[in-house]
């Protein structure tokens, strides 16, 4: 099989799509040869193959990212990092139609929302090229005739493992911290979602990064995943994606080297609306929490609940704002929900709802295939759900929303934290006094007030409880992808 192949997207934009591995700066075919084919989600039409590697590609790729940290990457200085870094910021830009084009063929997400996935990448980059140079250590007093001081150094060679609902966002969220602060990388994108992956990996070579600097391969997260989070040679590694897979990586890292690990696993946040709130802002904010990215968000606001004397109003509205949701080909205007991701993923969610509906829970409307082809599933509203019904309880990661009522502050803090998980939360009300007591009473790791999924490259994101371990972006990202190490000296006054 040839390493690249020629794509005409529905949207006229032709390209030749990377297929191979990207190793120590170039394309190159798998060591056993193997290949596996990539799905269109919207009409379930093969895109085409790319290589997949196994452990024996592993084993080189961090052989290669090893000998650019221990030769020409540790010469590079950090405001040469953080430029290689704004390089990369600029193609993202530059290419943006070419990216995001790709993104929403091989995800199947709205080509607008695509694009904003594009625009928050290199915003990510570019964030992080800003760090680079302003890392530092501190100077400590601790007794007369010495000198001490501590340095922020890389770890090292980083496995970074990312999810298919936002390829190239993960990527960037990944990768950006990790290089500001002189690590290389060795980065496995999900097996559902490669394409724009090797597609961003043609842009590092021409942002001027040295060989074996990043370094990113296809492949099967039980296959090359593993070999990556066993692998003695790893220093560190971050994975985005389920808790299920979260506690197999930490079991692999200390049964391994005891690598460094950061984990952003899954949620199933609490959407909060009270009986003050402004209901028609809350109704369109409690849509974006679920059903944006087709609810295939780790944050997504799939529990609702609404305070009682709003209760009967708030539903009838959401039901009406989400039968005005446009289903449809990623590549049209008006499409808000494309097809969920594969095969499996439609599967599991309709396997979701069925338990729903027998467990008593009512179908408000949704809960079932949209079309004939393709992985599309109506966005679904469950009322009158009960906290220990499994649609409740369990991760969906799909368009399903379920709705119950609550008392007062008390009755809803304790079923809010009555999960899990500990990834993101809401509250909607026009009371500061309750906005903060809740918040503060809430366990996870964001806290939206009037709002959801705003995400910022500046703000922290990660999870309480089973929600993951450490942060993404922010400055509190740099603190993943460093060690530090203290320096004492006698200048003389110890004898």
């Amino acid at each position: 099989m040839s390493l690249t192949k020629h794509i005409e997207l529905p949207n006229g934009v032709r390209y030749s799509q990377p297929l191979g591995l990207y190793i120590n700066g170039e394309f190159v075919k798998s060591i056993e040869g193997k290949t596996f084919e990539v799905i269109n989600p919207t009409d379930e039409s093969i895109i085409c193959s790319v290589y997949e590697a196994t452990e024996k590609d592993v084993d080189i790729a961090v052989k290669a990212a090893r000998d650019a940290f221990d030769g020409e990457w540790s010469a590079v200085t950090p405001a040469a990092r953080g430029k290689l870094l704004h390089n990369l910021a600029n193609l993202f830009e530059e290419n943006r139609t070419l990216l995001s084009s790709v993104e929403s063929l091989d995800n199947g997400k709205s080509l607008t929302y695509s694009v904003m996935d594009v625009n928050a990448s290199a915003s990510c980059l570019r964030y992080y090229s800003g760090w680079a140079d302003k890392i530092h250590g501190k100077v400590i007093d601790t007794q007369p005739g010495t000198f001490n001081f501590t340095k922020h150094e890389p770890i090292g060679v980083c496995g970074q493992i990312i999810p298919w609902n936002f390829p190239l966002l993960m990527w960037a969220w990944k990768i950006g911290p990790a290089i500001a602060t002189g690590n290389v990388v060795v980065l496995k994108s999900a097996e559902q979602t490669p394409l724009s992956a090797l597609v961003a990996a043609e842009l590092v070579s021409k942002a001027g990064f040295p060989k074996g600097v990043v370094n990113i391969i296809s492949g099967f997260g039980k296959i090359a995943g593993a070999a990556i989070s066993n692998h003695m040679g790893v220093d560190k590694v971050a994975f985005t994606g389920s808790t299920v897979v979260g506690r197999t990586i930490l079991k692999a890292a200390a049964n391994s080297n005891l690598k460094k690990v950061t984990l952003e696993l899954g949620g199933k946040s609490p959407n909060i609306i009270f009986n003050d709130a402004d209901l028609d802002k809350a109704i369109e904010w409690a849509n974006m929490g679920i059903f944006f990215n087709h609810g295939q968000c780790c944050c997504a606001g799939s529990r609702i609940y609404v305070q009682e004397d709003i209760y009967e109003t708030f539903v009838e509205k959401f039901k009406a704002r989400i039968s005005a949701i446009r289903l449809g080909d990623p590549f049209h205007d008006e499409t808000f929900q494309g097809p969920q991701v594969s095969q499996i993923q439609f599967d599991r969610i309709m396997g979701y709802i069925e338990h729903g509906k027998k467990e008593g829970a009512h179908v408000l409307c949704g809960g079932k295939r949209y079309g004939s082809k393709g992985y599309f599933i109506e966005p679904t509203i469950f009322s009158n759900v009960k906290t220990d019904m499994k649609i409740m309880q369990e991760e969906i990661f799909g368009p399903v929303a379920s709705i119950a009522k609550f008392k007062d502050v008390d009755e809803i803090v304790a079923i809010g934290n009555a999960t899990s998980y500990g990834l993101a939360a809401a509250v909607h009300t026009k009371d500061l006094n309750t906005a903060l007591s809740v918040s503060n009473r809430l366990k996870a790791g964001t806290c939206w007030v009037n709002c959801y999924n705003m995400l910022s490259t500046a703000l922290p994101f990660g999870g309480f409880k089973e929600s993951g371990v450490g942060r993404e972006l922010g400055k509190a990202a740099l603190a993943n992808y460093t060690q530090i190490k203290t320096v004492q000296i006698n200048m003389g006054g110890l004898g």
